[in-house]
């Protein structure tokens, strides 16, 4: 049976009681991963309803028919949406990186003897990127292109490269791990590969277009810029969601001695 959100319970063991609290950590990540996407989908739309002259204006003043994301998060009050959407799935993405490190460090038993150092390195490196590429969309969201433009570009580039070549090194672990052969590991697997090379696709086109739009002012190309840069996004949340079939039958608890709990409570005094 699968229970349905967080349980309250105690159990007994050799040396008492025990009390403890568990929440399914499937649960946790398909809210984590819809955070983001519910505050971009309500951003854009309350945007394009209201403030279409804002979300439109660029430094060429061309023709433009869709917003980046940048320009209806860097509004107000959606930037508000935005940050509070962002702010509230960051716990539980940092908790999501150090139980995929732990997965990864599970695996390497799979691995072939003469390449379990190189596995292990490319291990940290992807807990190192995920740590940056989440610290990357913190920054990018709190510095927007309206307050300070050049500060945010750099922040957006560290966020795609760091995103893209994790992606590349996780699909590279999980090769080396012989992960997905069938079942939901093997769906997780070649989703992950699609959309990394969805995502990969989308940022040459992305770049090309940029180029297009801040060298020559070319009529359409922040559209297109925009464009491709949701697809991204919708790849990166994607990428980041397929841990729902990584880890669909986990629990996380927090528990304690529940002896040592009631000792520790200060007692009242008798009148």
């Amino acid at each position: 049976m699968v229970e349905e959100g967080p349980v309250a319970t105690y159990s007994n063991c050799q040396d008492g009681p025990v009390s403890y609290v568990r929440f399914n950590f499937s649960h946790l990540c398909r809210f984590t991963v819809s955070l983001p996407l519910i505050g971009l989908v309500v951003c854009f739309v309350s945007a394009n309803i209201f403030q279409q002259n804002d979300i439109h204006e660029t430094h060429c003043r061309v023709y433009n028919v869709i917003p980046s994301i940048s320009s209806i998060t860097g509004i107000s009050p959606q930037r508000y949406i935005w940050r509070v959407c962002i702010a509230v799935h960051v716990g539980p993405r940092f908790l999501t990186s150090l139980v995929y490190h732990h997965f990864y460090l599970t695996l390497v038993s799979k691995v072939e003897t003469s390449k379990r150092k190189y596995y292990i390195f490319h291990v940290w490196l992807a807990l190192v990127l995920n740590l940056v590429e989440q610290a990357a969309l913190i920054g990018v969201t709190y510095v927007s292109n309206r307050e300070n433009y050049p500060i945010h570009e750099k922040i957006f580039i560290t966020f795609m490269i760091s995103s893209q070549v994790h992606m590349l090194i996780v699909l590279r672990l999980l090769k080396m791990a012989n992960f997905g052969r069938d079942g939901a590991q093997q769906r997780s697997f070649l989703l992950k590969n699609w959309l990394f090379y969805l995502s990969l696709f989308c940022t040459f086109g992305l770049c090309i277009f940029f180029v297009k739009h801040r060298v020559y002012c070319h009529d359409l190309a922040f559209s297109w810029f925009a464009f491709f840069e949701y697809w991204i996004a919708a790849a990166n949340m994607g990428f980041h969601g397929t841990v729902i079939w990584d880890f669909p039958n986990e629990y996380i608890t927090v528990g304690g001695d529940l002896n040592k709990q009631l000792h520790q409570r200060p007692m009242k005094k008798a009148k």
